[in-house]
C-alpha cells in the first residue's frame, strides 16, 4: 500500500508527520506522490480559524481530485474535533489525532479496508512511544536541517491559545533520549539541529524536580563532537532561562538566535493574555541578551486585535517595537477560539481594525529589519546550502542558503552567485563573505581561492566553526 502526506501547520506538526511516515514505513507502507497513493493523509492544523479552513479545504480538494482514493484527516484538527468532523466532513474516510502516533499504521489500514468513518476516542495525552527511533525518521525539512521536538503540550495557558486544548499539558522528554536523537541525526549528515517545543524555556518543569532543564539539555548536546549548528526556537519571555547564555558564550555551535514571542507590550493586554511580563521587563531581557551576545539575533511575534485592545494599547505596542529594534517580527491577528478564556472576553476588536493594525506594524518593521540586516555586510560567516537554482535569463547558477541570522522558512535567505564551478552539495556549511543586502535577503560570495576548493569545502564539512571576524 502507498501513502502520501499533505502537511499543514507548524514545525511541531511537521515532526508529527515525520514520525507518522516512520511508523508507516516500518509497517510496510510505501511513500509516494498523491497520484499513485492508495491513501492521502492530510496532517492538519487546528490552531486558528484560517488554519482550520486550510486543512478542511485540502480534504475537500483531494476528494474532488481523486473521488476513489481513501483520505485520512490527521493531526491537530482531528485531535480536537474528531467527533464533529466525523459527522460533517464526509469527504474524509478516517480521522487520526496526535495522542498515539504509533497507531497510524493500523488506522491507515482500517481506513483503506473500509469506507466506514473512524470516530477515534480523543484525549490529550502524549504517546509514550511517539519518539521511538525518532532520529531515524524521514525528514520533511530543508537539506541539512532537522527539527528536534523536546516536549509536547504547554502549561502557560495564554488566554488566546488553543494549544493546551489540543496537545494538553507540558510533557518533557528525557535529556538522554533527546541527546541520542541529536547524535542519530548528526550521524545522518544533518548540520543544523532546531530545538523546538511549544515553549522550550519550560522544558523540564513538569518533572519531579520542577526545574527548567534547558541549560542541562544544551550542556549534554555540547558534549557531542563535530561541527554543527544548534538553533533554539520558541522561548516564552516570562521565564527565559538566562543560564543558557553561559553555554552559548562558550560553545559557538549554539547559534545566537532567539525566537521569543512577546505578543504584546500593553500592561492591560498582557494581563488579559495571562502573561506576567511587562514592556520594561521584555526590553531589559533584550538588552541583557545583546550585552552578553553582541551578535544576537532576536525574532518575535505580535498578536494584534486581542479583546479589549484600544488605540492606547496599540500605541504602547508601537513604542515597544521602536525601542526593541527586533531583527525579525511576525504578526498575526486574533482568532476567537472556542474553549479559550479569551473567547468570552468583552471588547472584541473588529477584524478590519486588527488587520489595519497588523499592516501598520509590518510596514514599520521593514526599515528596522533592513537596518539590522545591513550590519552583516562585510562579515565572514558560514552559510548552510539548501538549494541550487539555474537562471537561464542570467546565464548563471545561484545557490540559496541561510546564515545563522536566518531560521528555516520564516526569515530571509543567503544568495550565493558566481560559484558555478564549485561542486557544492545541498546541506554543506561553507564559508562566505556577505557583500550586500537585497531586501531582506543577503548576497554572499564563497571564500575560495584558485586551487583551494577542495580544502575549504572539506574544512567546512568537518572543521571548526568559522569566526565572523575571519579575513577573506
Amino acid at each position: 500500500m502507498r501513502y502520501y502526506i499533505d502537511p499543514f501547520g507548524c514545525v511541531k506538526n511537521q515532526v508529527d508527520a515525520e514520525n507518522m511516515m516512520a511508523c508507516l514505513d516500518k509497517a510496510g507502507w510505501e511513500n509516494s506522490d498523491a497520484e499513485t497513493a492508495d491513501l492521502i493523509i492530510v496532517n492538519s492544523c487546528g490552531f486558528i480559524e484560517s488554519a482550520k479552513k486550510e486543512s478542511i479545504n485540502a480534504v475537500i480538494g483531494w476528494r474532488r481530485l481523486y473521488p476513489e482514493k481513501k483520505i485520512l484527516l490527521a493531526g491537530c484538527l482531528a485531535q480536537r474535533y474528531a467527533k464533529e468532523l466525523a459527522e460533517s466532513l464526509t469527504e474524509a474516510d478516517g480521522f487520526f489525532g496526535i495522542e498515539n502516533i504509533s497507531g497510524i499504521a493500523k488506522t491507515a489500514e482500517k481506513t483503506c479496508l473500509t469506507a466506514a468513518k473512524n470516530k477515534p476516542h480523543v484525549n490529550h495525552s502524549l504517546s509514550k512511544d511517539e519518539h521511538t527511533a525518532s532520529g531515524e525518521r524521514p525528514l520533511l525539512s530543508l537539506p541539512g536541517s532537522a527539527y528536534v521536538k523536546i516536549s509536547e503540550g504547554c502549561n502557560n495557558r495564554c488566554s488566546f491559545c488553543a494549544i493546551p486544548l489540543i496537545r494538553g499539558n507540558l510533557a518533557s522528554r528525557t535529556i538522554p533520549d533527546i541527546t541520542e536523537e541529536c547524535r542519530s541525526l548528526l550521524a545522518r549528515g544533518i548540520k543544523e539541529l532546531c530545538i523546538i517545543g511549544q515553549d522550550i524555556g519550560s522544558f523540564g518543569t513538569d518533572t519531579a524536580s520542577g526545574h527548567i532543564n534547558l541549560p542541562q539539555l544544551l550542556n549534554s548536546i555540547s558534549f557531542i563532537e563535530g561541527h554543527f549548528w544548534v538553533r533554539l526556537l520558541y522561548i516564552h519571555p516570562d521565564h527565559f532561562p538566562v543560564q543558557i547564555l553561559d553555554i552559548m558564550e562558550k560553545d559557538k555551535r549554539f547559534l545566537p538566535y532567539f525566537d521569543i514571542p512577546f505578543q504584546h507590550a500593553s500592561a492591560k493586554i498582557l494581563e488579559a493574555m495571562n502573561r506576567n511580563g511587562t514592556a520594561e521587563k521584555y526590553l531589559e531581557l533584550i538588552k541583557k541578551i545583546r550585552a552578553r551576545l553582541p551578535n544576537a539575533v532576536i525574532r518575535s511575534t505580535f498578536l494584534l486585535g486581542s479583546p479589549g485592545e484600544t488605540e492606547e494599547d496599540f500605541k504602547a505596542l508601537l513604542d515597544f517595537q521602536e525601542k526593541a529594534e527586533l531583527d525579525w517580527l511576525g504578526c498575526f491577528t486574533y482568532s476567537r477560539e472556542e474553549g479559550t478564556p479569551s473567547f468570552s472576553m468583552k471588547g472584541q476588536v473588529p477584524k478590519k481594525t486588527a488587520a489595519t493594525r497588523k499592516q501598520i506594524i509590518e510596514e514599520r518593521q521593514i526599515p528596522i529589519t533592513e537596518k539590522n540586516m545591513d550590519r552583516f555586510t562585510g562579515q565572514t560567516l558560514e552559510v548552510l546550502i539548501e538549494e541550487k537554482i539555474n537562471s537561464p535569463a542570467a546565464e548563471e547558477i545561484f545557490w540559496l542558503g541561510r546564515l545563522y541570522c536566518q531560521a528555516p522558512d520564516i526569515d530571509g535567505a543567503a544568495v550565493i552567485a558566481g560559484a558555478a564551478e564549485i561542486k557544492l552539495q545541498l546541506g554543506d556549511i561553507v564559508p562566505c563573505k556577505v557583500i550586500a543586502r537585497r531586501g531582506f535577503d543577503l548576497e554572499a560570495r564563497l571564500l575560495l581561492t584558485p586551487g583551494s576548493h577542495s580544502a575549504i569545502i572539506n574544512h567546512a564539512r568537518s572543521g571548526s566553526p568559522l569566526s565572523s571576524t575571519a579575513q577573506s
